[in-house]
């Protein structure tokens, strides 16, 4: 299964450019999911590429901030105000990232596309 992030679109930016190499969530996906699409939120809107990770790393807000805030690409105040009253989060820790030549209509992938809050999945690979 694969599924779809809203993500903002400077850290959309870093991941296709390899500077971001870890998505930090507030919780891990309920499906078995092994490939991420990029959709870049306002004001971009569109799907601009995917990324595979190799695992998913569970764990105090703190400790995943000790562990990835070199590769996270995202300030320490960002990152302690998203998990705001969170015991817990995750980050996916990045494999491998294609990126698109051209941004993609998330309606190519799912029939009337509303952006979500975190994820959405999809039932078929939509390339």
């Amino acid at each position: 299964m694969d599924a779809i992030l809203s993500i903002k679109p400077v850290y959309a930016n870093q991941i296709l450019a390899g500077t971001k190499k870890v998505e930090f969530r507030k919780r891990r996906f309920k499906e078995d999911v092994r490939r991420v699409y990029i959709y870049s939120s306002m004001p971009v809107k569109q799907i601009v590429g995917y990324f595979t990770f190799s695992t998913i790393d569970e764990d105090t807000p703190a400790n995943l901030w000790n562990k990835y805030k070199e590769i996270g690409g995202i300030a320490h105040d960002d990152f302690f105000g998203y998990y705001a009253n969170n015991v817990s989060g995750c980050a996916l820790v990045i494999k491998s990232v294609t990126s698109f030549k051209k941004g993609k209509s998330p309606n190519d992938f799912i029939d009337d596309f509303v952006p979500p809050q975190s994820y959405v999945y999809l039932d078929t690979t939509a390339d």
